[in-house]
């Protein structure tokens, strides 16, 4: 845990302690930890298991089997691009690849500016406007793989004006 600042797990502590009454407090601590954090590494989970006496193994599986937990920084834009079966059928994966290609990367990585992160969705519920695609909780309806470098010129734009 030296890696972790003092203000950091003073945080921690404090959010631990928010749920102490609770029978089963694991998934509303990882949830705040997440909110305040935008992820959750091996040391937190293991200053976690430290403060509740929950074991690293089981902290660990909570936060590697829920999707919305994550182990690595996420970028500042979370693109989302839904893989269901509507949206699959109407070319999602083409957009998909396409965003990792003019990002160079992978899903489920970020990019080295620290700017994008690309996740797979299993179904945003958006089927009437596949394919879709999420970026910070946003729905951009019927992307189309030419789009794509619109999307991404839009938002470094944005940062640039910033």
């Amino acid at each position: 845990m030296a890696h972790l600042q003092e203000s950091a797990v003073k945080q921690i502590k404090e959010i631990v302690e928010r749920y102490k009454n609770e029978t089963t407090p694991l998934m509303m601590i990882l949830e705040d930890i997440q909110k305040e954090y935008g992820y959750i590494p091996l040391e937190v989970q293991e200053l976690v298991s430290d403060l509740t006496g929950i074991p690293v193994s089981e902290i660990y599986g909570v936060v590697t089997f829920y999707s919305f937990f994550s182990l690595t920084p996420k970028g500042k834009y979370v693109i989302g691009v839904c893989l269901g079966t509507a949206c699959y059928v109407k070319g999602s994966q083409l957009v998909l690849d396409k965003f990792g290609e003019l990002l160079h990367i992978q899903p489920g990585e970020t990019s080295e500016d620290g700017l994008f992160t690309l996740d797979v969705l299993r179904c945003v519920g958006a089927c009437a406007i596949a394919p879709a695609v999420t970026i910070n909780g946003k729905v951009y309806p019927q992307v189309k793989v030419d789009g794509v470098a619109k999307i991404i010129s839009d938002i470094k734009a944005q940062e640039a004006a910033q």
